[in-house]
């Protein structure tokens, strides 16, 4: 997997690395019941057991396995004023799996 970091998402992530003491967490908000959807989000919180940790520029960021089964082989990152920082593909899927007996 490959995570790719814009530089004004570089310039903030090494903004808030100075003033705060966590560490970002790449982290994935699922949603639905037989359809799934998908939004990547970057938060600061307390590490995981088990967080893979990246570095990138003196940068670290943590990745669960939870999140990481979903991510795509190639990961942007990105950080808008206006919309903060953009991770990542959303995606839905609205495949059902149906068992029959």
């Amino acid at each position: 997997m490959i995570v790719k970091i814009t530089e004004a998402a570089m310039n903030k992530l090494k903004e808030m690395s100075r003033k705060d003491t966590q560490i970002p967490r790449i982290d994935a908000d699922i949603a639905g019941g037989c359809g799934l959807s998908v939004k990547f989000s970057l938060v600061l919180d307390e590490p995981r057991r088990n967080d893979t940790i990246i570095e990138y520029e003196g940068v670290h960021l943590r990745l669960d396995l939870f999140t990481k089964r979903y991510l795509d082989e190639q990961t942007q990152i990105d950080y808008l004023e206006d919309h903060g920082f953009i991770v990542g593909e959303r995606f839905a899927s609205s495949a059902c799996a149906i068992e029959i007996i």
